[in-house]
């Protein structure tokens, strides 16, 4: 009687562990492009912090181009990469970089009146990032980046709120000591907004991700 493992072609005895080792050949990684643009754009937000910031409501909390960088994050480079950007750059400061605003760093700084802005800089980019490749798709691009924009604004200042009420700060007073940055993040907005367009025309591939 033949045995099955010589009468069976090599490529078909090999076929059964094929799927996985090819799953596990195909599973998509970031390509060395992805990469660089999520290290430069962390590097844009911890620069944002040479410009100073302007104290602003009770608790002092700047007025920074913290909220530019992390808009054009999500405007820029999507869901993904624009969210591991703006975590990289959390990261980084959490450890003892001095990027956050003031030049302040470590976990220390979750401690202050600033955290939940903090925190709402990953909620606001990935908000914007998710909703980005979808607002490129239509007519009237600016418009539609803008109001995606303002959205992301929203979310960073509902956790900034949050922040504050976790301080003990009473519900009204929150919502009007966060009342003062609106109108420096709407004109950010609007500049955010115009870069993002911006790159997006020279370089009409930017929200393609590679994969190797």
């Amino acid at each position: 009687m033949p045995n099955p493992n010589q009468t069976q072609p090599p490529a078909e005895r090999a076929g059964a562990a094929a799927p996985a080792g090819s799953a596990l050949r195909r599973r998509p990684r970031w390509a060395a492009v992805d990469l660089a643009l999520i290290a430069v754009f962390a590097a844009l937000l911890a620069a944002s912090v040479a410009v100073p910031g302007i104290p602003a409501g009770p608790l002092g909390v700047p007025i920074t181009l913290q909220t530019l960088a992390v808009a054009l994050c999500g405007l820029v480079l999507g869901f993904g990469r624009g969210t591991a950007a703006v975590g990289l750059y959390i990261l980084l400061g959490l450890i003892g970089l001095p990027i956050f605003a003031g030049f302040r760093s470590g976990p220390a700084v979750l401690a202050g009146p600033s955290a939940g802005y903090i925190v709402g800089f990953l909620l606001s980019v990935a908000a914007v990032g998710f909703l980005t490749p979808w607002v490129l798709r239509r007519r009237r691009k600016a418009g539609w980046l803008f109001g995606v924009a303002v959205l992301g604004m929203l979310i960073l200042h509902a956790s900034g709120v949050a922040g504050f009420l976790l301080k003990g700060m009473g519900f009204s007073t929150a919502v009007l000591a966060d009342a003062i940055y609106y109108p420096a993040d709407i004109i950010k907005n609007v500049l955010a907004v115009g870069l993002a367009l911006s790159l997006h025309r020279a370089f009409p591939d930017l929200l393609r991700r590679r994969r190797s």
